[in-house]
């Protein structure tokens, strides 16, 4: 099962006079990782580029922002897929020192940033969530809430009609047993809207 990180970690590389501020971090979509993106931009406004990769399965991006194709953005993007790791955003500010690496140069350069912070990352296993829908009577709000508490489930949403709807996302590996036991709790009162989705 593929890891993700923790927390962000940094590392920082002179070769033949440029600087490379490399980064990795736990991100969810590309979305997020544009406007990471833009207000590094925001932060280093005399940078030369700012190469990016994500690994976020359908939403992953690798972009060499102005390097020679091929040599920084898939390069990063690599190092991450053979790390093993998901919901990853890996970032490499470059301030170029007036000498030209050439793309060999560029690859490695780009390819030890990354390398160099994931050194010092703190990796945790990925947990695929699952999210359930269910409706349930006023009487049975009370305990299912604090069910949802007990599993450490997070209430996502809450809608009051006829009957009480309530969402919420747990690990998918503990959905089945937790369906089981409030289906067991509310003696076929709890009505599932559909079958649990991964996201």
């Amino acid at each position: 099962m593929p890891d993700t990180l923790a927390a962000p970690a940094h590392s920082e590389l002179i070769i033949k006079k440029s600087r490379f501020i490399g980064c990795v971090q736990p991100m969810a979509d590309r979305a997020s990782a544009q406007a990471h993106v833009d207000a590094l931009w925001k932060e280093h406004p005399g940078a030369a580029h700012i190469c990016w990769a994500l690994l976020a399965g359908g939403q992953s991006a690798a972009v060499d922002d102005g390097e020679p194709g091929g040599t920084a953005g898939r390069p990063m993007l690599d190092v991450l897929r053979h790390q093993d790791l998901e919901g990853v955003l890996a970032t490499v500010v470059r301030y170029f020192g007036g000498v030209k690496l050439g793309a060999g140069g560029l690859v490695r350069a780009y390819t030890d940033s990354v390398a160099q912070a994931l050194l010092t990352a703190q990796k945790v296993p990925l947990q695929r969530m699952a999210t359930l829908h269910c409706q349930v009577p006023y009487s049975l709000e009370g305990l299912l809430r604090r069910e949802i508490d007990a599993a450490h489930a997070v209430l996502l949403q809450v809608q009051h009609g006829s009957l009480v709807a309530l969402q919420l996302r747990l690990p998918q590996a503990q959905a089945h047993a937790f369906v089981q036991r409030i289906n067991d709790i509310g003696q076929g009162r709890v009505g599932w809207q559909d079958a649990p989705n991964v996201q």
